[in-house]
């Protein structure tokens, strides 16, 4: 088994403590170091080579969780360093990983799911709680522009004609309506994307934005 050597930094005492006592009943996993502040578990860790995991706070009294995550890692790069945290902004969450994180947990997290998630990380995964993860997620999924939902569905058939390049007389033809009122239609689309010009209609529409 790989056995868990964890160093704590939490600055709440009732966490803390919480957490050890939690710890103390798993197998495989051992607090080496329960610490309140990020200067302190780097002045001893130098002393406890036997430490594989960090599992660390990022609002901490003095030096930050995130600016330690550096510090950390030069003192020990094999070091897996977890986040558990309050703090779920998407700016935290990806300013921790960036530097070296592995892991990012809730506090609001059950202690049992932070035990899983430190067994994951041990052998060799990544953990996110679910809450985290879908900030995560929804900041990389393509959404559908807000500006395609602005027009209607014969607006859009006229912008598809616009790219096709067609003129205006065109498709009234090939939609079945007047001139003016294509007219009428596309001064509307150009309201709604803000934009002065057929050139820039088509340009936002071969961007994706729209």
């Amino acid at each position: 088994m790989n056995n868990i050597f964890l160093g704590i930094v939490e600055d709440d005492p009732w966490i803390a403590k919480n957490l050890e006592s939690f710890f103390e009943s798993c197998e495989g996993l051992e607090v080496i170091v329960n610490t309140n502040s990020m200067e302190q578990f780097l002045d001893e860790l130098p002393q406890q080579a036997s430490i594989n995991m960090a599992l660390i706070d990022i609002g901490l009294p003095g030096m930050s969780g995130i600016e330690g995550i550096p510090k950390i890692q030069e003192l020990r790069e094999d070091i897996d360093i977890v986040i558990l945290s309050a703090h779920e902004e998407k700016d935290k969450i990806f300013t921790a990983l960036c530097k070296g994180a592995v892991a990012y947990l809730s506090k609001r997290s059950e202690l049992q799911q932070i035990h899983d998630a430190l067994r994951i990380v041990r052998e060799g995964g990544s953990y996110m709680s679910p809450d985290i993860a879908r900030k995560v997620v929804d900041h990389f999924v393509v959404k559908k522009p807000p500006q395609a939902e602005q027009l209607t569905p014969r607006q859009k058939e006229i912008v598809e004609g616009l790219v096709n390049g067609l003129s205006y007389k065109m498709i009234a033809q090939e939609l079945n309506i007047s001139v003016e009122t294509v007219r009428d239609h596309i001064k509307k689309t150009y309201r709604k994307l803000q934009v002065n010009s057929k050139g820039e209609l088509i340009r936002k529409r071969l961007d994706g934005e729209i």
